[in-house]
């Protein structure tokens, strides 16, 4: 069975949805132990980032899609009308195209390539990746690294967290006035510390899980350091909360946003919720003086500075489509081994039986010239007795396409004969 993508995106889905089915990396081994044994698949990995999941393997497209929404108690019917899929070269080559960063909402933007490789990596730790997964991956890093160093697909690109901060930049006229809570201290928060602090906001407070990780990110930017637990206690010094988490339950709720409000006397707050599971509750949106967005509202910022990058993204389509096609002629190359090699067998078997007769009568003094004609007409009758069947039986049945390729196979001219097979089918 050739290899299946199957996802859901940012394009294909709104952010309601693809929450319902993101993966949190604890969870991921238990996932693919879990996905490997009720679909019977050696193989498999899974990508889930803020937006798209996406599971590879050598698997039935109906029997994952009812497996995705068994393990996430989601409707079949839902995932039905908003996931994509492809299979065999199309799937190696979206799998690039993803690598790449030619499908990301941000076109061009990096971390993909590395969430793309710790997807991989967690599949090999949990045994589901073999042979093929393996050379998949392995193009497909390889591939993204040509499409960076010869293309310029990668420069300047707008990311999310960029777009988050550009965004507050037109809320507030002056982010030297502000305060912005971050919350989460991962790669995203980090790069939106550092817009923050190119935009000259005034102060930065950084909230994490573990107090010496969000200790780590403040020390690099001057900031203050606090637990998720604090959060109620610093949100009402707050202008700014933007939140990137891998929670699977929101950290921000609808109460404590009113009662920050208050003691903030209902200056407005803005919120970018880059999370997915969202960090912050949908409800706090519909709170008078706060200004909530989610990943997905961030289109029309990064829509503006896509178009610069449009032409790379040509240059580097064009790799990926030449690179999937190579890979899949030489996977399929591969695939005809065990049958070359057991061709060989077999021709050699009726060899080595021929010769070990002919051997015995040479023993009992039979001419030699006679025994060396006998063994050729007897290894000839029996090395083309099954292509001769064939042959025959696709000439008497007409069966053009089947003619032409035993033909080519055993070196013949293809269209001498399917000129009288042509003929008798007429007949």
């Amino acid at each position: 069975m050739p290899i299946l993508a199957l996802g859901i995106n940012h394009d294909s889905a709104p952010i309601e949805v693809r929450e319902r089915v993101a993966f949190a990396p604890e969870v991921m081994p238990g996932a693919l132990a879990d996905a490997r044994k009720a679909l019977g698949c050696a193989e498999l990995a899974i990508l889930s980032t803020c937006n798209r999941t996406e599971i590879y393997g050598e698997v039935s497209e109906e029997r994952l899609l009812e497996w995705l929404a068994d393990y996430h108690q989601v409707s079949r019917e839902q995932l039905v009308a908003s996931h994509y899929s492809y299979r065999g070269e199309d799937a190696v080559r979206h799998m690039m195209q993803v690598a790449c960063g030619l499908d990301s909402l941000v076109l061009g933007e990096p971390q993909i390539l590395g969430q793309i490789k710790s997807a991989y990596a967690v599949a090999r730790e949990s045994g589901s990746v073999g042979s093929l997964l393996h050379s998949v991956f392995q193009q497909v890093f390889a591939v993204a690294k040509k499409v960076r160093t010869e293309t310029a697909i990668g420069e300047n690109p707008v990311s999310v967290a960029y777009a988050a901060v550009s965004l507050a930049s037109r809320i507030f006229t002056d982010l030297g006035q502000q305060t912005a809570l971050l919350i989460g201290a991962g790669e995203t928060i980090e790069l939106v510390a550092r817009h923050l602090l190119d935009q000259g906001v005034a102060r930065l407070i950084v909230a994490n899980r573990t107090l010496n990780r969000a200790e780590q990110l403040a020390d690099n930017f001057g900031a203050e350091a606090i637990l998720l637990a604090d959060i109620p206690e610093h949100l009402p010094r707050a202008d700014i909360v933007i939140s990137s988490t891998a929670s699977q339950l929101p950290i921000l709720g609808k109460g404590a946003v009113e009662s920050a409000l208050r003691q903030r006397r209902h200056r407005p707050v803005f919120m970018v919720d880059i999370a997915v599971p969202r960090d912050i509750e949908p409800q706090v949106g519909q709170l008078d003086d706060v200004y909530l967005y989610t990943v997905d509202d961030l289109r029309g910022v990064i829509d503006e500075g896509k178009r610069s990058r449009e032409k790379a993204a040509e240059a580097a389509h064009a790799i990926v489509d030449a690179a999937a096609g190579a890979f899949m002629r030489e996977h399929r190359a591969l695939g005809a081994v065990d049958t070359i090699r057991s061709y060989r067998q077999r021709a050699q078997q009726i060899g080595d039986t021929e010769l070990e007769k002919v051997l015995l009568q040479l023993d009992k003094g039979e001419d030699p010239r006679r025994l060396l004609e006998q063994l050729a007409r007897s290894l000839t009758n029996k090395l083309i007795h099954a292509p001769t069947v064939n042959l025959r039986r696709a000439t008497a049945e007409g069966d053009l396409q089947r003619l032409r390729l035993a033909r080519e196979i055993v070196g013949l001219d293809p269209f001498a004969e399917t000129e009288e097979a042509e003929s008798k089918k007429d007949e």
